[in-house]
């Protein structure tokens, strides 16, 4: 997809509240022994996302499907390359809207949805919506952010088209580009999917440099 197509437009975005599965969330921290409040938080929740950024290439970087495990390490249960950002210039700072990658810090997992449509804008097929949050200004609030992949609503591959970048088709490396969503290949956000249906759907996203 362009990296124009990002981010869903306010009124998919409100109609999500009404069209999507709704998550609680509580997930501890990722890849680390619960201890504490966290243990606590760990015994009662299942999964989490955990999103680890390359600097030295953003769109090479790992999403996890993490099961929390009380007074233990957590379970990787899923590992897949994602991507968050432009590329640009700016693809790495988080207080770029529609241009950096998502900022550092823990996310609710607001909703998921096997079918969103989110029209031109690029946010199609299967979603998982996390809420808005304020980058490191202070300032700046990065809204709109889901993972997602590029697909028709009902999951389907629009037909190539030479030389031309489609939302509703993955054409390579370069669709892991973002305007700050995290991005995967289709086959690996099914794969996704799957795997939340079998073990509990995640309930937080924590994004980590």
């Amino acid at each position: 997809m362009g990296i124009r197509h990002r981010i869903a437009p306010l009124a998919a975005v409100l109609a999500l509240a009404g069209g999507l599965a709704a998550t609680a969330a509580a997930p501890a921290l990722a890849a680390q022994p619960a201890s504490g409040k966290t243990a606590v938080a760990a015994a009662a929740h299942g999964t989490y996302l955990y999103f680890n950024k390359n600097q030295s290439d953003p769109g090479n970087s790992r999403l996890y499907l993490m099961k929390s495990v009380p007074n233990a390490k957590d379970e990787v249960l899923a590992k897949y390359r994602a991507g968050s950002g432009d590329g640009g210039p700016n693809g790495k700072n988080e207080c770029a809207s529609s241009q950096g990658w998502l900022p550092n810090g823990t996310y609710q997992v607001l909703a998921h949805d096997a079918h969103y449509n989110g029209g031109d804008y690029g946010v199609n097929g299967k979603v998982i919506h996390v809420e808005d949050k304020v980058c490191e200004n202070g300032r700046t609030t990065r809204a709109e952010l889901f993972v997602h992949s590029e697909m028709w609503p009902e999951g389907s591959q629009t037909d190539a088209q030479p030389g031309k970048d489609n939302p509703y088709r993955w054409e390579g490396a370069d669709d892991y580009r973002s305007l700050g969503c995290i991005k995967l290949k289709p086959a690996d956000i099914e794969n996704l999917f799957t795997k939340a249906e079998r073990y509990g759907w995640p309930e937080e996203l924590k994004v980590v440099s």
